[in-house]
């Protein structure tokens, strides 16, 4: 079960946030097959504890011998016994700690695999609307404060709690009054603790919230640098980051002020526990009732009760820190689903039926904002479709649908069976180039390519010679930090990968757009080589695409409004004609390629099809 986070702003609508039993139980699946090694991490770091705790009466027995006035040879057993001791505690701890330690980076490494592979399946809608800082705020911050509590706060948690319970334990045997006298400092213990638990948990995940809309507020700024300038937007959008900055420092320094009350109400603890055991000890020595080493020893106990138990509840706070951050992430794995849910069916079809069939599709990105309305569409096997319209028409919504990264708001799409190959490909306009050699960047499609497999796609894309052209040819490092690849260069190695994987449906959402008209031809040459013998539904930027399509679908306010081959629909003076002459430039439509005429690519008329 999920709840939803508090809203950065008036519009982001953020990812939930798993409530503290679905959390709960989240971590016990994610530590369920490893019971084995947490069992034995644990069993051994109570024998290490064990073991530890007989220190204390060692040193009494030394303090009753010289109390007692007894030669100096008789301490010589228990001095041995306390190197003894020492030696075997720190090396059961050692290995207590690593198996924790082991443990703990094992459901690290567990929960950050479910997460990753649960955020890849949410559908881009969802992601849009939550923007971009909400998720990278949850893997990074939210995952490095889990991180850190696993590293330190795990291990030391389960070593501080093991020692409070056998040290008590211990204070029972030597006489249980001195256990009762610690036992004063427990309701302070507990009040700071309930105290601090109910401030904190509510902290932690609102200053998370804020951190998330802080990140999210500087990748606007930054990311859209160019538009905030060009509109004169910087002290609009300074103020912004400003205000977001500003509520996440206060965040923080209430935390920092919850932190350091949590630690005055520990040290009253000590000091009314401390006093209690020592008064105790003096009462009873003056009784005959124990000797001045077995009061020495529960003194003892109760003073090395100072670190584990300022330890644990200390640890409170990176635990709830933790907490929260472990609950934002539950919230993603909890909130994707499988990729094509039950109640809107993606159905599987083999090579002999039609190659996709989408049926009465609507879908709307929130109430009142629907999108398509009811589309039917079929492509047959090797048909290549050309989906145009004005902005806004839905042309990005559907292709996306078809490919099985968006899902429908209702509606059925039938898509084709992949044999051992993906089924269905889709090429954005927003290509990212991984960091990593060229090589490695194409086997991402199909990690089994050999170089002659990938040169063969390359060439294919038209973009062998330029890639063989680069510092180390295929070897060459590209993205971030390597040799930058433009545009034009970075989409036909996106046209490669489609290549490689040899999907029987591609779908291209504007795939040629970032390259201008001066690249628009060249990549336009690539997309169609990429598309050869296989069905596939483009999105057309520029309308030379639509003229090699085999059928021309326009969209318009998110129904299908023609279809048909472009001459066809050029000439009968609807929807499609008046894209035509308005990208075209001229009331009749030449039957060369617009790029020749007045108004080519480049113009507002073009953009208006984006």
């Amino acid at each position: 079960m999920t709840t939803p986070s508090p809203p950065a702003d008036d519009s982001a609508e953020l990812l939930p946030v798993a409530t503290p039993a679905r959390t709960r139980a989240a971590l016990r699946a994610l530590i369920r097959p490893d019971r084995g090694l947490a069992l034995t991490g644990i069993g051994v770091l109570v024998a290490a504890t064990a073991v530890g705790l007989l220190v204390q009466p060692l040193l009494g027995r030394i303090v009753d011998i010289v109390a007692d006035g007894r030669p100096a040879a008789d301490l010589t057993l228990p001095v041995v016994l306390l190197v003894a001791v020492a030696a075997v505690q720190g090396v059961t701890t050692t290995i207590g700690l690593t198996r924790v330690a082991r443990l703990g980076e094992t459901v690290l490494a567990r929960l950050r695999e479910r997460f990753v592979e649960r955020a890849l399946d949410l559908p881009a809608d969802r992601l849009e609307r939550a923007g971009a800082g909400d998720l990278t705020a949850r893997v990074t911050g939210d995952v490095a404060r889990v991180a850190e509590a696993v590293r330190s706060a795990l291990p030391e948690m389960a070593r501080s709690v093991l020692a409070i319970v056998l040290t008590l334990g211990a204070l029972a045997l030597l006489d249980v009054r001195f256990l009762l006298a610690a036992l004063l400092a427990v309701p302070v213990q507990l009040l700071t603790a309930r105290w601090y638990v109910r401030r904190a948990l509510t902290l932690y995940a609102d200053q998370r919230v804020a951190n998330g809309a802080q990140q999210q507020q500087l990748l606007e700024t930054i990311g859209g640098a160019v538009t905030v300038r060009g509109h004169r937007l910087e002290q609009q959008h300074t103020e912004r980051s400003a205000g977001r900055s500003r509520t996440a420092v206060d965040l923080t320094m209430r935390s920092v002020n919850l932190v350091l009350g949590f630690y005055g109400r520990l040290h009253i603890a000590e000091y009314i526990g401390l006093a209690a055991v020592l008064i105790t000890g003096f009462l009873l020595v003056g009784d005959g009732a124990v000797s001045i080493g077995t009061a020495t020893a529960a003194a003892l106990y109760f003073h090395s009760l100072f670190g584990p138990v300022n330890a644990a509840l200390v640890l409170l706070d990176d635990a709830q820190s933790a907490a929260a951050g472990l609950a934002r992430l539950v919230g993603v794995t909890d909130l994707a689903g499988p990729a094509e849910p039950t109640d809107v069916p993606r159905q599987r079809t083999g090579p002999e039926a039609a190659a996709v069939t989408v049926h009465a599709v609507s879908h709307a990105y929130g109430p009142g904002r629907p999108v398509l309305h009811e589309v039917s569409l079929t492509l047959k096997p090797g048909e290549h479709v050309a989906l145009v319209g004005t902005s806004g028409a839905g042309k990005s919504t559907l292709a996306r649908i078809v490919a099985g990264v968006q899902q429908p708001t209702a509606g059925t799409v039938t898509a084709p069976a992949g044999a051992g190959e993906p089924s269905v490909v889709l090429v954005t306009q927003e290509v990212h180039v991984f960091t990593g050699a060229l090589a490695d960047d194409l086997r991402l499609a199909r990690p089994d390519a050999t170089d002659a497999d990938l040169r063969e796609a390359l060439s294919t894309v038209h973009a062998l010679d330029w890639a063989e052209a680069l510092p180390d040819g295929l070897d060459t490092v590209v993205g971030e930090g390597g040799h930058r690849l433009d545009p034009a260069r970075a989409q036909q190695l996106a046209l490669a990968r489609l290549v490689l994987a040899g999907p029987a449906l591609a779908v291209l959402d504007e795939a040629t757009a970032e390259a201008g008209s001066a690249g628009a031809r060249l990549l336009e040459r690539s997309a169609e080589a990429a598309l050869a013998g296989r069905t596939a539904l483009v999105v057309a930027h520029r309308l030379t695409q639509a003229v090699a399509a085999d059928r021309v679908v326009v969209l318009e306010a998110g129904r299908v409004v023609e279809s048909g081959p472009h001459d066809e629909l050029r000439d009968a003076d609807g929807p499609y004609a008046a894209l035509w002459r308005a990208w075209s430039g001229s009331r009749t439509a030449p039957n060369g390629p617009p790029d020749r005429s007045p108004i080519g690519p480049g113009s507002r008329a073009n953009r208006s099809l984006g």
